[in-house]
């Protein structure tokens, strides 16, 4: 089932994707009960929002096997993960802004999950129980400025940093998804969930241990080898098997 979250007449719904042509309306956010009611409205008609309205976003660092040997890291023994600010967020299509004070901005694709429900030191067998869905999330970094900071919250943080989307796929199993990046159509990472360090649901229960996780946060799940940057009129997109594409634009 694909849940997307959308604008029409200005007004914010969620709804149901049916087919490629219409959405069935929800009566309320999904992260409760999902309730269908009988308005539909045609896809070509609305605008596509970020599937996810956070109090948090957490990432995850170095969590593919195949980046860590590119970087000729170790694998780490425990999860690295860090925050975007929820004012980073946009959706499918929307613009990423090049900061002036920027030198070199870099994609980075991945797979995200929203939360379900409030979620504190959950279990891994029960993480699945606490996930609504997926997406596809672009964690846009400013490599020059997480280069010269100890921490990365600048690098991370701006708006706009934080493309997710395009909606959110119910029914999928993690554990070996294709990863992939395309810079103007041009391929440029290529990989497979089945290369994580650190599971779907190892990191819904780390994560949970240190902070309660709330209906709608985000987890995303870190990026496989293939980073480079970006530049003002690129188009770069975010392609994840059995969830779709999402794309957005440099300026």
């Amino acid at each position: 089932m694909r849940l997307i979250r959308f604008l029409y007449h200005t007004k914010l719904y969620w709804g149901i994707i049916e087919d490629d042509t219409k959405v069935t309306v929800l009566a309320h956010e999904p992260f409760v009960k999902i309730q269908p009611v009988r308005k539909k409205i045609p896809l070509t008609g609305i605008r596509i929002v970020a599937p996810a309205n956070p109090s948090k976003i957490i990432l995850v660092g170095l969590n593919y096997k195949n980046h860590a040997r590119e970087l000729g890291l170790k694998i780490p023994k425990q999860p690295i993960i860090f925050l975007k600010p929820p004012t980073s967020i946009i959706g499918y299509g929307a613009i990423i802004k090049y900061p002036g004070s920027v030198r070199r901005l870099d994609y980075e694709a991945e797979l995200a999950l929203v939360i379900k429900k409030e979620a504190k030191n959950v279990t891994t067998q029960d993480a699945h129980k606490y996930i609504l869905g997926f997406t596809c999330l672009n964690d846009i970094t400013a490599r020059d400025q997480q280069r010269k900071d100890v921490q990365w919250t600048r690098a991370k943080s701006y708006d706009t940093f934080c493309p997710l989307g395009p909606w959110i796929e119910t029914k999928l199993a993690p554990g070996n998804l294709s990863v992939k990046s395309f810079v103007n159509g041009s391929l440029r990472q290529n990989s497979s969930t089945s290369n994580l360090i650190f599971s779907v649901a190892r990191l819904v229960s780390f994560i949970s241990s240190i902070m309660t996780l709330q209906a709608g946060d985000v987890i995303s799940t870190g990026t496989p080898p293939g980073i480079g940057a970006l530049k003002r009129g690129d188009m770069v997109e975010v392609a994840i098997q059995g969830i779709g594409v999402l794309k957005n634009y440099v300026r």
